[in-house]
């Protein structure tokens, strides 16, 4: 049951952030000067006229009062309550002295007329004051952890700090562009693009709005990466995870409200929205960072240990350090390259019948390096995420983290960084939609797949699927700019030829996820009804090629090769399907990626010739 300081400490905490959520309101609707005069609404009035301007100040002045006398309440309930727990005694008195603060900050804004520096001064310490209320109210409601691993506490702790540092980075440069008016928040109008370029001609009121695009990357990087982690330790909180999975949903959110307040050029509801969603998110990372030091500051210190890093996890068998050789080689088996030439495979022909013929070699190498590091960096996070299963599959015992030729957490890091590279440089170098596309493609393997349909369901691969097959609309979206029917056929004929690819692998290594506990489709309903399963899926990809022919307007190089290979395939399938053998998947599996290679090869040709 909570005590009367955490109940007064909770609400505390909410009305703080409903009031600037209520500012946000007054910046949204222009009600700024609703109330000519301060403390007084009017000369000599203290309520509003009853204009709508005047009740929405006057509504942001009573949620301040009602601030004032919670945190006066706070700072002498805990001088009562919690005085000899200085970590909450002082943040509790501080809190006071900030919401006056504020209310003087906020006359002066209204003196100066909305002076833009005086704009940000107030939210400074709005936010100052929000990450007081928040910390108080998140610290009297962690509860001492029991024991874990200091370092890994620690270091996971201190990636909150500095996502909670970025993020109010972040919020500071947004208010100042506010504060400075529809001139600089709608300096770009071509979101996410500035100008038509990622880096855009700095000076004047673009050098804020570039910082501002920069440092929400950067944040959303950092936010991506604290909610992986979260769901990942190995002395796994939930309220560390329901935290960070908030705080990432919000700053989706708040990426597709930015947008929205570009292309409705700053509509009063998606300014609101903009700033409701600021507060929310930085709330949530304050609150998250407390959680996380609190949960740290209560952990076991194991002891040193030679084989462990900085952050608990074991680098090797403790015999010496790796040579450099052997690091290099570990990071590159991390990207998993035999998948990734697969995927290319489907890349390049795409472009060619997008161009109707040979893309320039540049185009088609910037195309190939980018998708590579993207593809590279959805691999290594996989790693990261697989690596207690892939440690009871004989099938990955020797892949770099089971193995301890790499730290989980220098394999996440190592992933996230390829990520920003891959959206850079295709956004560079080739354009900013087949840089989305294949940060999406990252984005679903990741969380969609791995974190949730991996474990959860038999349908995994066939869901999951969808992100093998994106490096099409890569290809195509490369050449043209932008998406059309054939790019999303070839997009559905790897989608559809995923399942059965896959699962007559997971036929011959059916024991190994039993063991590990994935439902793949053999371990769940057992290997006959995989066979069927199989042959229907290769009639649904027969079909699906064959859509191609009058989509694209093909040739007879194509349509032969779709029917003699898919024929192919197709018969296989049936003959597996009717008279099973371990043999025949495994020639299915291998064949399949002959059959992949020679349809997209006849793709590349039929658009040359």
């Amino acid at each position: 049951m909570r005590t009367r300081f955490q109940k007064l400490a909770v609400a505390t905490a909410a009305v703080t952030v409903v009031l600037f959520a209520v500012g946000g309101l007054v910046r949204g609707t222009g009600s700024g000067l609703g109330c000519s005069t301060w403390p007084e609404c009017y000369p000599g009035r203290l309520f509003p006229s009853g204009t709508v301007h005047s009740v929405i100040e006057f509504s942001h002045r009573a949620f301040a009062f009602l601030v004032i006398c919670l945190t006066l309440g706070l700072g002498i309930l805990a001088w009562l309550d919690r005085r000899d727990e200085p970590r909450i005694l002082w943040p509790s008195i501080a809190s006071f002295p900030l919401v006056l603060g504020q209310a003087v900050l906020g006359a002066k804004v209204v003196a100066t007329d909305l002076d833009p520096w005086w704009v940000t001064a107030h939210f400074v310490v709005a936010l100052a004051l929000i990450a007081c209320v928040v910390y108080v109210a998140a610290a009297s409601l962690t509860p001492a952890a029991a024991g874990g691993d200091r370092a890994a506490a620690r270091g996971f702790a201190r990636l909150t700090l500095w996502s909670a540092g970025v993020t109010g980075a972040l919020l500071l440069v947004g208010t100042y562009i506010r504060a400075k008016g529809p001139a600089t928040g709608l300096a770009f109008q071509d979101w996410p693009l500035m100008d038509g370029k990622l880096v855009p001609t700095l000076g004047g009121v673009t050098t804020p709005m570039f910082l501002h695009r920069v440092l929400a990357l950067g944040a959303f990087l950092l936010v991506t990466w604290v909610m992986v982690r979260a769901r990942t330790m190995s002395e796994r909180s939930q309220a560390l995870v329901r935290l960070a999975t908030l705080g990432l949903v919000f700053f989706v959110a708040q990426i597709a409200v930015g947008a929205a307040n570009v292309f409705s050029r700053l509509k009063p509801w998606a300014v609101v929205l903009h700033v409701a969603f600021a507060v929310l998110i930085w709330a949530t990372a304050v609150a998250l960072a407390t959680v996380a030091w609190g949960r740290s500051r209560s952990a076991t210190d194991g002891g040193p240990d030679p084989a462990v890093d900085e952050t608990g996890e074991a680098i090797g068998d403790g015999a010496g350090a790796p040579s450099t050789r052997d690091t290099i080689t570990a990071y590159y088996r991390l990207t998993k390259p035999r998948i990734i030439v697969l995927l290319l495979i489907t890349t390049v022909p795409a472009m060619m019948l997008a161009a109707g013929g040979m893309p320039s070699i540049w185009l088609i190498l910037a195309t190939l390096v980018g998708g590579s590091i993207a593809a590279g960096s959805a691999n290594a996070v996989n790693m990261y995420l697989d690596r207690d299963i892939d440690e009871l599959m004989k099938r990955t015992r020797q892949r770099p983290l089971p193995a301890h030729a790499v730290t989980p957490e220098k394999a996440l890091r190592f992933g996230f960084v390829l990520g920003a590279i891959s959206y850079l440089f295709l956004s560079i170098a080739v354009n900013v939609l087949a840089a989305t596309l294949a940060l999406s493609a990252i984005a679903f393997y990741v969380f969609v797949y791995t974190m949730w349909l991996k474990r959860s369901t038999a349908q995994n691969i066939v869901i999951g699927g969808a992100a093998g097959a994106v490096p099409a609309l890569v290809g195509w979206a490369a050449v043209t700019g932008t998406l059309a029917a054939p790019a999303w056929v070839l997009f559905a004929i790897v989608f559809v030829w995923t399942p059965p690819h896959f699962w007559a692998l997971a036929m011959r290594f059916s024991g190994d996820y039993a063991a590990a506990g994935v439902p793949m489709l053999p371990v769940v309903k057992g290997d006959d009804e995989t066979r069927r399963q199989i042959f229907l899926y290769s009639l649904a990809l027969f079909a699906t090629t064959l859509l191609l022919y009058p989509v694209a307007s093909m040739g007879p190089i194509y349509l032969a090769t779709a029917v003699g290979t898919g024929g192919v395939f197709v018969y296989r399938a049936l003959v597996l399907w009717r008279r099973p053998s371990p043999e025949g998947s495994w020639a299915l599996f291998k064949y399949s990626i002959v059959y992949l290679a020679a349809l997209f090869a006849a793709v590349a040709l039929d658009a040359l010739l």
